[in-house]
């Protein structure tokens, strides 16, 4: 004769992944015997946890929970007392030793997990996104974009790019150089998406001096003229100006703080289009 498997009932205010895995796991040590769990995600309210406390009654399942709000937890473990059907807290113990650790309550938020990990993924497609468009390699990723940093060589736009992907801005970044034409995409972007860098030609002479030497090249080189870095300003001025974007001076500047000076851009440009 078949054994009866064991019903375990996963009892959750998200979706219920962390109760079902540690479930899983516990129900693995224990392979001679058939373990069923059955997920109930989303449960707020009374009248739901006595649905399940009478369908558990009935098939001698066992609850295992995460709830988090305090007058459903005290709830459910009433219930399943009432009734004498056995009830686990997975988040309980540890949480109470952290408040009492923290001195702290906690917040008593649903979904909380399930909201970090979708801001993980943000993050990591931003950065892909960051690498994927980085120094103009493909022009069709520009509208895409949250935003598009231009500037010649070493105005930080790469070092800025991924600082802002960890922020979660899909950023894209193109070069300017006087040979070569900017992608058309870049004049079909609102202006307040595309954002100027530009530097002091003092300043970037240094930077590319040290940056020749770093690669063992002779500090002569043209990349590190003066009569070119101003030419190369002047040009991407003239283009920075024909978009009509808003340019930040990089000069002497921590890319911390040339990042927040674009995320304050972004955030005004953000309530100004809340409030058309």
């Amino acid at each position: 004769m078949a054994q009866q498997a064991q019903l375990i009932y996963v009892v959750s205010d998200s979706i219920g992944e962390t109760a079902e895995l540690v479930v899983r796991a516990v129900a693995s040590q224990f392979d001679r015997f058939a373990i069923d769990v059955h997920k109930y995600p989303y449960i707020e309210d009374k009248e739901s946890i006595d649905e399940i406390i009478a369908s558990a009654k009935e098939s001698k399942a066992m609850i295992v929970f995460t709830l988090v709000v305090p007058e459903l937890k005290s709830y459910i473990v009433e219930q399943a007392a009432r009734h004498a059907i056995p009830v686990v807290d997975v988040m309980g113990p540890l949480m109470n030793t952290l408040q009492e650790m923290l001195h702290e309550p906690p917040i008593g938020k649903p979904g909380l997990v399930r909201r970090l990990d979708e801001e993980y993924f943000r993050k990591v497609d931003a950065i892909e996104f960051a690498v994927k468009y980085d120094d103009g390699r493909d022009p069709r990723g520009l509208l895409r974009a949250d935003v598009v940093l231009i500037g010649v060589s070493r105005t930080s736009k790469t070092p800025l790019s991924m600082y802002l992907a960890n922020k979660r801005l899909k950023v894209a970044n193109v070069p300017l150089v006087p040979e070569v034409e900017p992608p058309e995409e870049l004049f079909q972007l609102p202006p307040e998406r595309c954002i100027g860098l530009t530097i002091n030609p003092e300043q970037l002479n240094s930077i590319r001096t040290e940056r020749l030497k770093a690669l063992g090249l002779t500090a002569q080189a043209n990349y590190a003229n003066l009569e070119r870095i101003n030419e190369e300003l002047a040009y991407s001025q003239r283009i920075m100006k024909r978009i009509g974007c808003p340019v930040i001076d990089v000069s002497n500047k921590a890319v911390e703080e040339t990042a927040n000076i674009i995320l304050e851009m972004i955030r005004k440009n953000k309530l100004r289009g809340e409030k058309k």
